[in-house]
Parts: C-alpha cells; sequence; structure tokens
C-alpha cells in the first residue's frame, strides 16, 4: 500500500537530498582541491630535483672541463743543472752513482777511494753553509745574543720559503742551528748580516778560510748558497769536511735530528734535512746538504764504514733521494771489501790544486 507525502514533508525530503548533494559536491571539490595540492608539491619537488640534478651534472661537467685543462697544460721541463749542461751525467762509473761528481776519501790516510769528475767546479748550494758555520764559530760571538731576523734576510733570488717571518728574535746559536741542521737560508743569512762589519765583512772571511785551507777552486758570494755563482770542487770540499769535522760545535750542530725554537707564542719544530741521521745503521760525524736547481741535489758527509773513517762528496745528483741511495752504494761497496782498492782515482796529493770544467765558462 504507497503513503503520499504531504506538501511540507516533500518539501523537506527535497530539501534534505538538495542538502546532501550540496555536501558531496562540496567534499569532492575539496578532495580535488587537495589534490590538486598534493599534484603540485609533487611536481614542485620534481622540479627541484630536476633543477638539482642539472646543476650536479653541470658541477661535474666543469670539474670534468677543468680537469681536463690542467691535464693538457704544458709541461714546463725542469731548468738543467751546470752539471747537466757539462754532460757530467753521462760518465758511468763503476758503483753506478747518480751523482754527477762524487769523492771519496779515507780521512785517516788521504787515499782516494773512489772519484768521478772531481776536477768540476760546480754551485755548491747549501754546502756553503758548512763554512758559514766554521766563519761564525771561530769568530768567538756570543752564542746567547738575540739576533732579529728582517726584510733583508728575505730571499729575493731564488724566492725560498722560511718559517721565520720577519721580526723574529732568536739567539746566535739558535740561528746557526737552525742554519746547519735544516739549512735555514734567513737565519744563514743573518747571521752574516749582523756579524761585525756586516755582510761584506763575513763573505770575505769565507773567501779568505777557503785561500787558507787550500780550497783554490772555491768563491763564496754569499752565506745562504742560494748563489749559483758560490762555487767549489769536491776535492776543495772534501779538504772542508775534513777540518769541519775538527769543530766539535760544528759536528753536533749539523747531525742534529731535530730542533725546536720558540718564536713568540708558538715553539716550531725543525728537522735535518739529511734523513741518514736518523738512521741507526749509520754513523755520521758531520753532514751538509745542499740544492738549487743549477747546482742538483748535493751531500758531503764525515762517516765511519766497517771501521774506516771516510769523508763523501757527492754533488749535481738528479734526483731528491738518489745523493743518499748514492751514499748507500758507497756504503755497500765498503763494507763489501773493506780493503778494496781505489777506483780509478789518484793519490790526493797527486789531485791538481786548481782545475775547472771548460764547458762550464768558469
Amino acid at each position: 500500500m504507497a503513503f503520499a507525502l504531504s506538501a511540507p514533508e516533500a518539501d523537506a525530503a527535497t530539501r534534505t537530498r538538495t542538502a546532501a548533494k550540496a555536501s558531496t559536491s562540496k567534499a569532492h571539490a575539496a578532495k580535488q582541491r587537495v589534490s590538486k595540492t598534493y599534484a603540485g608539491k609533487a611536481q614542485a619537488t620534481k622540479t627541484t630535483k630536476g633543477i638539482r640534478a642539472q646543476q650536479v651534472r653541470l658541477s661535474r661537467s666543469a670539474i670534468s672541463a677543468k680537469r681536463r685543462v690542467v691535464l693538457r697544460a704544458p709541461v714546463i721541463p725542469a731548468k738543467p743543472s751546470f752539471g747537466e749542461v757539462a754532460g757530467l751525467h753521462s760518465e758511468q762509473d763503476a758503483l753506478d752513482l747518480k751523482s754527477g761528481v762524487a769523492l771519496v776519501i779515507d780521512q785517516e790516510t788521504r787515499e782516494v777511494l773512489f772519484s768521478k769528475n772531481e776536477k768540476a767546479v760546480l754551485p755548491i748550494a747549501s754546502l756553503t753553509k758548512l763554512m758559514t758555520g766554521m766563519v761564525l764559530s771561530e769568530a768567538r760571538l756570543p752564542m746567547d745574543e738575540l739576533v732579529m731576523i728582517s726584510q733583508a734576510d728575505v730571499d729575493t733570488e731564488k724566492g725560498s720559503r722560511s718559517r721565520l717571518k720577519v721580526g723574529t728574535e732568536l739567539s746566535r746559536g739558535e740561528l746557526l742551528h737552525l742554519a746547519l741542521m735544516s739549512s735555514e737560508n734567513r737565519a744563514a743569512h743573518a747571521l752574516a748580516r749582523t756579524f761585525p762589519g756586516g755582510l761584506p765583512t763575513f763573505v770575505k772571511l769565507m773567501n779568505a778560510k777557503a785561500q787558507a785551507l787550500g780550497m783554490r777552486d772555491t768563491v763564496y758570494t754569499d752565506p745562504t748558497g742560494l748563489s749559483s755563482t758560490n762555487l767549489s770542487s769536491a776535492r776543495d770540499l772534501a779538504l772542508l769536511v775534513n777540518v769541519a769535522h775538527g769543530n766539535s760545535l760544528l759536528r753536533e750542530l749539523s747531525t742534529s735530528p731535530g730542533y725546536q725554537v720558540a718564536v713568540g707564542s708558538r715553539t716550531l719544530q725543525f728537522n735535518n734535512t739529511n734523513r741518514l741521521v736518523n738512521n741507526p745503521t749509520w754513523d755520521i760525524g758531520l753532514q751538509k746538504t745542499g740544492y738549487i736547481s743549477e747546482a742538483g741535489q748535493c751531500l758531503v758527509m764525515q762517516t765511519k764504514v766497517a771501521g774506516r773513517k771516510l769523508i763523501m762528496v757527492f754533488l749535481d745528483s738528479a734526483g731528491k733521494l738518489s745523493r743518499l741511495g748514492d751514499a748507500e752504494r758507497v756504503r755497500r761497496w765498503i763494507e763489501a771489501a773493506p780493503m778494496a782498492k781505489p777506483l780509478a782515482a789518484p793519490p790526493l796529493a797527486a789531485l791538481p790544486m786548481r782545475v775547472k770544467t771548460a764547458a762550464l765558462g768558469t
């Protein structure tokens, strides 16, 4: 049986359906707005990620381009040393040494055990500082007197670096220690600059001492060795090492493994430029290293091998470690045959007092 709604009831039902539809429409619209919002955020996120990925790709491309530029940059060849120009490295020797010049002498008998181009006169770099130390130590100046590093001590010839800044104050003894042990250029220059009479007087004394020792192939123009006009021969340097070994201060400072100095509020650690002094298999009484491009790698030592006191001189070595390698080669040779006959070497007394390499024009 069907029931009919009255007019008011019909109107109410219609309003209810209309409201329900409106509510559904609003819910649907809200849902669409939410969907659009999330879709927008997702699209924004994708866009941001895309931009970032593109930036990364561009960055990587830029880095790769820089790397390609670096790889394609021209390689500037190292400046040849005077010894290389003179052809000293083309000469072969029985021990296959890498140094252009070498001399090994028995310190007690003065017998030359090994020689190679010992007549050549070459730049000696920081081997110079051995004479600097000798002149200073024999002057008997107060070693506790403070000396200030000045702008005049800054290397303008080779542009070498130093941790001793202008204005640094250290004692004369500390500067001498650093000059001999770690080959500190500003220290050596300051010692000569503050010497009574100044730098010119100091250099004159260096040359006078060399002449007094019979070093007739030797000339000094500065106390650091940065100048390529500081010249000497293996024979002269052997004479210098022999005399310097008699100076207890030079022995102690040149073979010191390391040394600390207080500079203001800081403590600076300096180490020996010759790593062999830290090697327990070596007995080194005095040593000095040196390097500038014109001289190559250089090394002089007084050492004891197989019970024999030896003086070793190595000049114009091509590689940074080859001078040490040459010292090891000589040591192994001596140890294998302690009384080995000299290798292509005349007696020390027979060596010419002044012979210079013609190819160097000196």
